[in-house]
């Protein structure tokens, strides 16, 4: 696997080794021991699977108790994975970075708890799959508004078809000013 740090300091892009001929391909998404030698480990509690239809953007989603990390990849068609850094006392809160993932080049994002995560379908029946370090709890979740200036995300798409929870979902400046924005502190 070739793991290489992220442009914001905890979050990582992953891109397995893939072995293929004439007949297919076979590659190791995730492996614990390899992880762990870069400082990632791991323990995954809960697999996700969404199916979305071109131009849909999911997100800016977040969970603090128990808090959530995700590995996100994606497993037909291509997405634009986005990470944003939502830490108390960061150097990079507010600043968000954005990798083109494809079930060709096979690109994978992780970012830990204290990241708020999402994507933007950028072809009809995209697949992502993301493995989870929290079991979800809708009670402790959170979200912040896909477009928030403050953040300045530059998606690859325009008028995204969104859910009404992500279309009416506040600006990072509200979830800090909320007591619940302390259990993501950056640690640094």
């Amino acid at each position: 696997m070739q793991i290489e740090p992220a442009p914001i300091e905890g979050a990582w892009i992953i891109t397995p080794i893939v072995h293929g001929d004439d007949r297919g391909f076979f590659y190791e998404s995730y492996r614990h021991d390899i992880l762990a030698n870069h400082g990632l480990d791991l323990h995954f509690v809960q697999d996700n699977h969404s199916l979305s239809a071109a131009n849909v953007v999911r997100g800016l989603h977040f969970q603090w108790e128990p808090p959530m990390g995700k590995l996100m990849r994606v497993t037909a068609g291509r997405a634009f994975l986005v990470a944003v850094d939502i830490r108390i006392g960061s150097p990079t809160l507010g600043q968000w970075f954005g990798v083109e993932a494809s079930v060709s080049n096979r690109k994978q994002v992780y970012a830990p708890a204290g990241f708020a995560r999402g994507f933007a379908a950028l072809e009809e029946g995209t697949e992502i799959q993301y493995k989870c370090t929290g079991t979800y709890n809708e009670n402790h979740e959170g979200g912040i508004l896909w477009n928030d200036p403050a953040i300045g995300i530059k998606w690859p798409l325009t008028n995204p078809s969104l859910s009404e929870k992500d279309s009416v979902a506040p600006p990072l400046e509200s979830w800090l000013a909320k007591p619940e924005a302390q259990n993501f502190k950056w640690n640094g």
